[in-house]
């Protein structure tokens, strides 16, 4: 079957270790179903795993992908849970947590194998292109929100980096859910379009805000922390899940954060509940993911090289 996976790691430039062509078919396991995928989506997590990060030499060929919706052998119309192992379902009861790719082969080919656990119907609202844009990206945003950071109707938020699928996911859900939303970006375009996606405001990284906010979605790590830190309120929650900038901030804004009480929480991926709530929301409210094209499967390598230059503003979606 045709596939796009890892054939081997390279730092500084991953795109060296992407290839396209012929892998094979996935097996038949117990417990496990067996997906025709009809779209796909890309994640930096994608990227990460062709520098070599959380996936092993020996792992390699490895088909890349987390996201994908797709059909199942008895022609229902389903969406992915990417997480593996977390449940035990399907896996050994000792087995840890994973994603799709780290010790599976992943969604960017025409077929994909996963724990029955993890397959969940596809609300018929929602496309396949739509549908597969959700399992990372936008679990992360619903769950750094409203599970991490606990936010009501009301509150007011700050979304650092507008652009990114995590991101622009979490300017989506914060207005639908009746927040106040700031979002930042370096660029002005950006700013513009998230403006268009409900954000209150817009501003430069750095800027001060009209008002200090009841919580923080970080996603960009050394550049903005400081901003994020100070632009929170006293006993406010600042919700971290990467850092795409760097690991090291200058100042870690200690003094800030221990005086004034704030919350920092660490947030990774989410539940299959939390991934099923997901659904549920943006059947009924009519939300729908942020898509900034959709490829072909054979023209993935362009969706990486945008993904690499951060010239994207929502999802990249590849087809089958």
């Amino acid at each position: 079957m045709f596939a796009v996976y890892a054939a081997r790691f390279d730092a500084e430039q991953p795109l060296n270790g992407l290839e396209l062509g012929e892998r094979p078919a996935p097996q038949q396991r117990e417990r496990w179903s067996t997906i025709t995928v009809r779209a796909a989506s890309l994640n930096q997590h994608d990227l990460w795993s062709l520098r070599g990060v959380g996936l092993r030499q020996e792992s390699l060929p490895m088909i890349l992908g987390c996201d994908a919706a797709g059909v199942d052998e008895q022609g229902n119309e389903v969406v992915l849970h990417s997480v593996i192992g977390q449940s035990g379902h399907g896996v050994g009861p000792d087995e840890g947590r994973s994603i799709l790719t780290e010790r599976y082969q992943g969604t960017f080919a025409e077929q994909v194998t996963v724990p029955a656990w993890n397959v969940l119907p596809k609300p018929k609202e929602l496309s396949f292109e739509e549908a597969a844009c959700l399992p990372t990206a936008w679990l992360t945003a619903y769950r750094m929100l409203f599970t991490n950071a606990g936010v009501r109707p009301g509150d007011s938020v700050l979304v650092q980096g507008a652009g990114g699928g995590v991101a622009t996911a979490a300017i989506v859900l914060a207005k639908a859910a009746g927040l106040r939303v700031y979002a930042t970006s370096r660029d002005a375009a950006k700013r513009e379009r998230a403006l268009g996606l409900g954000a209150h405001a817009v501003f430069e990284p750095g800027a001060r805000l009209p008002q200090r906010v009841d919580a923080v979605i970080e996603t960009v790590g050394a550049a903005t922390w400081s901003h994020s830190v100070k632009s929170l309120r006293p006993g406010g929650t600042l919700v971290t899940a990467g850092a795409t900038s760097g690991i090291n901030p200058e100042s870690m804004e200690l003094n800030r954060i221990f005086f004034l009480e704030m919350k920092v929480v660490g947030s990774t991926m989410g539940s299959k509940e939390e991934f099923q709530s997901l659904l549920n929301f943006c059947a009924l409210t009519g939300v729908r993911p942020v898509i900034d094209s959709v490829l072909p499967l054979d023209r993935a390598r362009d969706g990486f090289e945008a993904l690499l230059k951060g010239d994207v503003f929502g999802k990249i979606v590849l087809t089958a």
